[in-house]
């Protein structure tokens, strides 16, 4: 059987590829710690799969609007609204399964060959994946570690060409755990208006900013008009299994992308969007536990990191990934993350999961209980002491 020829375009995510090596080395007796995967450890607050369970007795089981129900949007902007994000109206909202398809329909959209799309590196592996299979061409930034693994807005502007259509933010960002500055998110958005970019602001990890509020290019006057918000309930709720995204569009997206969904998924599962709802409206008590969980834990794996001889490790501004560069330690990211699983039984990312610019470093997942994440450092303590030893 002969596959189309764009899918030798379309990547994978490496996340799930070195979970599934974990697991199979569990089924063997092996003790793995897993610090490859991208979810809280938190069950989903109980207030919300009551919320659920009370749809599903009334029977929201049924099809339901492909942007999403009218409660739920509502909910969406009134939730933005409530906490300073954005303000918008209820029709730019549209509600996916998952937040990837807000990626995929706003690419798949507006990008095709000719274009460019500027993105992270390292970053989320499917934007340059979803780029490429659109036909468009893929156009990294580098995020260094010089620059705490933020965008340097000089070098932004230096890859803007005629060409550059679309421009893929994430803060906090996934894997570095870096966060953009205020000025930065200025800079950026003067070039996005002078060069007429379209910007794709992804802000899965904005509940989990730890060093002061979160900052989006949304907050810069006129950038509403040519962003796409992409967020969801999957980091902030620990509701990764319930694939329920948002995406807040400009208006003249709003009509093509439920066109993309109807095409696709038809609607997002009725009862979860009322378990939506009652997630966004709260209490919050149990979002501020996990994030304070995560905080504390950053502290841990940083100051542990930083212990081990050929290791140094930034400290996170937000997300709960540790990014810590391990040249000194004289192997690839991929030999090292191969080592740690099959030797330490430490299951973490090589950075170059995340793109070229990665080589040189890891990605451990702190979403792991203080133990675990002990246990895990004294592993890598020991292997890189071996390492260092020849």
């Amino acid at each position: 059987m002969k596959l189309a020829r764009r899918m030798e375009r379309l990547g994978t995510e490496s996340a799930f590829e070195v979970l599934a090596k974990a697991k199979a080395l569990e089924k063997t007796g092996r003790q793995i710690i897993h610090m490859e995967i991208g979810e809280p450890d938190f069950d989903t607050p109980a207030h919300i799969e009551s919320a659920a369970q009370e749809a599903l007795s009334k029977g929201h089981t049924h099809y339901v609007a492909a942007p999403g129900i009218p409660e739920l949007r509502t909910s969406v902007a009134d939730f933005l609204d409530r906490t300073g994000r954005l303000v918008t109206t209820p029709d730019r909202v549209i509600i996916t399964p998952g937040a990837k398809p807000i990626m995929f329909f706003a690419i798949m959209a507006l990008c095709e060959e000719g274009d460019e799309v500027i993105y992270p590196d390292p970053g989320f592996p499917m934007y340059a994946s979803i780029t490429s299979f659109a036909g468009a061409t893929p156009v990294p930034i580098p995020l260094r570690e010089s620059n705490n693994f933020t965008i340097d807005p000089d070098e932004l502007a230096s890859l803007v060409t005629d060409r550059t259509k679309l421009l893929i933010l994430n803060s906090p960002h996934n894997p570095c755990g870096s966060s953009l500055s205020q000025e930065q998110i200025e800079a950026i958005a003067k070039i996005a208006i002078e060069r007429d970019l379209i910007v794709l602001s992804d802000e899965v990890y904005w509940a989990l900013q730890y060093d002061g509020e979160h900052r989006s290019v949304l907050s810069v006057p006129g950038m509403a008009e040519r962003t796409i918000l992409l967020d969801g309930w999957s980091k902030t709720f620990a509701m990764t299994g319930w694939r329920l995204g948002f995406g807040v569009f400009p208006e003249k997206l709003v009509e093509p992308i439920s066109r993309l969904v109807i095409n696709s998924v038809s609607c997002t599962s009725a009862f979860s969007q009322h378990a939506a709802i009652a997630a966004l409206d709260g209490p919050w008590d149990e979002v501020d536990k996990m994030k304070a969980a995560f905080a504390e834990r950053a502290e841990i794996i940083v100051d542990g990191l930083n212990a081990i001889p050929g290791v140094s490790c930034v400290r996170p501004g937000g997300a709960f990934y540790a990014f810590p560069n391990i040249t000194g330690l004289g192997r690839s990211s991929g030999e090292l993350s191969d080592l740690l699983l099959n030797k330490a039984g430490v299951a973490a990312l090589p950075g170059t999961a995340f793109g070229a610019y990665g080589e040189g470093y890891l990605r451990f997942s702190y979403a792991n209980s203080p133990e675990n994440i002990r246990a895990a450092l004294a592993a890598f303590a020991e292997l890189a002491g071996e390492v260092a030893n020849g």
